[in-house]
């Protein structure tokens, strides 16, 4: 029977070696989230490290179950306390052990002690450990690892008492529910080391979920109609259905009835991609979260608001990435202070080589935050005239009256002179109106209060600044002021007004019988 097992196990080794050749198995062992994420005091003191990665219960569980993966039982046998009455049946015995964890441990890795002093708070003395327990038939098996010393080294090995039990308990040992529920024949058949039970549930764990969840969400989209939720389901649709699929397959991961060196190696692979499937939801999520913001804020008045909100979501998804990034990071195995160091080294590097790109990018942020300029506002900057595009995290983008594409680094704003249009409430019309020298006192008075009549009866026009005033006399023309705001921001609306404006004064010149000065006249400053 043992070697029966061996024989089974070297064939799985080569599918498992697919999953760690792509980096996991020269990580050290550890849960599906470090700890070195969390980190710990004892992490931080100096001391020899174990070769065999022995230092805490969860690396000796993982390192056992790789080494009878591979089929190196002289490895293996490093792991366990073997007594001399128990080193003439130690394979029979490691083979035996093996086979009830890779059946029966459904315990996630992650709850096995990663410290070197073990779980502390577990009633058990300070050099003992337990692992489970495995529930085989009525039995309640636990795993007890003890802490000892190896060469200087302390390490922790599987109790010699804990493989005494191991043929009472695999004598327990019933059919899988998979081999009592699934047709014979598929117990029977293999593929690379699996038996197709195996491979049929572990398709049907990934596919049924995602096609259930996929038809449900569907559903509720026909349910909604043209409601507003309605349109943030088919921008998450896929997002969630993959998220959702994924955690269901992780949570069934252990039923599988794999080794546990294959099932903790596949598990990091599954929560990678669903790292990935997350940071693509948030992103998602993220994305309508802002658009209903900027949508709420209209309005002319609103433009800055809206630009802000556009800058802040560029900078979370930014954040966003870099988060998942380092959680992906972690998941293979890497510190992530060691990581979170180096990227301050590198940042302070760039920083240093990048200042006039830190300069731009900040000069953004400022000059959304003053609201100097927005989205959508027309804008006259260092004597070039357009309407904002854009305002990314370096640069402002401004579309010129020529179609032309500006685009201005952020930091040279700071000192460049912007003259911003949409900050108008009213546009100014200042003119002179020259009248033929010929033009009789009379005359000249009916021009003026005609055309006070038409600032009074304007509504556009701001009544208490408006005004039209004789200036001049001397030399070869008549010369009346004109003065008046328009109570407009829109330019186009402004030009159309002065232009009504200006027709109607010319009609109450002609009226008057009064008539404009020759084109030759010199022109007043």
């Amino acid at each position: 029977m043992a070697a029966m097992v061996m024989r089974a196990a070297c064939v799985r080794a080569w599918l498992a070696g697919l999953l760690l050749a792509a980096g996991l198995q020269s990580v050290p062992a550890q849960s599906i989230l470090p700890a070195a994420v969390s980190g710990s005091p004892a992490a931080s003191a100096p001391r020899a490290s174990d070769p065999l990665r022995r230092d805490t219960p969860r690396k000796a569980i993982v390192g056992f179950s790789r080494a009878m993966q591979g089929g190196d039982l002289a490895l293996a046998e490093r792991y366990a306390q073997l007594t001399r009455r128990q080193r003439p049946e130690a394979e029979e015995l490691l083979v035996g052990l093996n086979e009830l964890m890779d059946r029966y441990l459904l315990q996630p890795v992650a709850e096995i002690s990663d410290l070197p002093e073990g779980a502390l708070g577990d009633g058990l003395p300070p050099d003992r450990e337990r692992v489970g327990p495995l529930r085989v038939g009525e039995l309640s098996f636990p795993i007890e690892l003890v802490r000892v010393d190896d060469g200087g080294l302390r390490v922790w090995l599987v109790t010699s008492g804990t493989l005494a039990a191991v043929p009472e308990v695999l004598a327990q040992a019933s059919p899988q529910w998979l081999e009592r529920t699934l047709p014979t024949m598929l117990s029977r058949e293999r593929l690379f080391g699996f038996s197709m039970a195996h491979v049929v549930i572990w398709f049907a764990s990934l596919l049924l979920p995602l096609l259930a969840l996929h038809a449900l969400l569907r559903l509720a989209r026909r349910t909604l109609g043209r409601h507003g939720a309605a349109t943030w389901l088919d921008k998450v649709h896929w997002p969630l259905v993959i998220v959702a699929a994924l955690s269901v397959h992780l949570l069934a991961v252990a039923f599988f009835g794999s080794t546990l060196s294959f099932r903790i190696a596949y598990r990091r692979v599954v929560v990678l991609l669903l790292v990935a499937a997350l940071a693509w939801a948030l992103n998602r999520l993220l994305g309508l979260l802002f658009a209903q913001a900027r949508a709420r804020l209209q309005g002319d008045q609103r433009t800055g608001a809206r630009s802000l909100l556009l800058l802040g979501e560029r900078l979370l998804k930014l954040l966003l990435g870099l988060a998942a990034g380092l959680g992906m990071l972690a998941l293979v195995g890497l510190d992530i202070r060691t990581t979170l160091a180096g990227l301050g080294l590198v940042g302070f590097a760039v920083a240093l080589g990048a200042r006039k790109t830190i300069e731009n990018i900040l000069g953004g942020v400022m000059l959304l935050g003053d609201r100097v300029l927005a989205v959508g506002d027309e804008c006259k900057v260092s004597g070039r005239q357009g309407k904002v595009e854009d305002i990314t995290l370096r640069s402002v983008r401004i579309r010129t009256r020529e179609q032309s594409l500006l685009s201005i680094p952020a930091g040279e704003l700071a000192s460049a002179d912007i003259e911003n249009y949409r900050t108008r409430g009213k546009f100014l019309a200042s003119s002179i109106l020259r009248l033929s020298h010929r033009t009789r006192a009379e005359q000249i008075r009916q021009v003026r209060d005609g055309i006070e009549a038409l600032l009074r009866n304007n509504a556009m026009v701001e009544q208490g600044s408006a005004s039209i005033r004789l200036v001049g006399l001397g030399g070869p023309a008549v010369e009346l002021e004109l003065f008046a705001y328009f109570l407009t921001a829109d330019a186009g609306r402004f030009g159309a007004e002065r232009e009504q404006l200006l027709l109607q004064v010319a009609a109450v010149v002609e009226q008057a019988g009064a008539s404009f000065a020759g084109p030759d006249l010199p022109v007043r400053a």
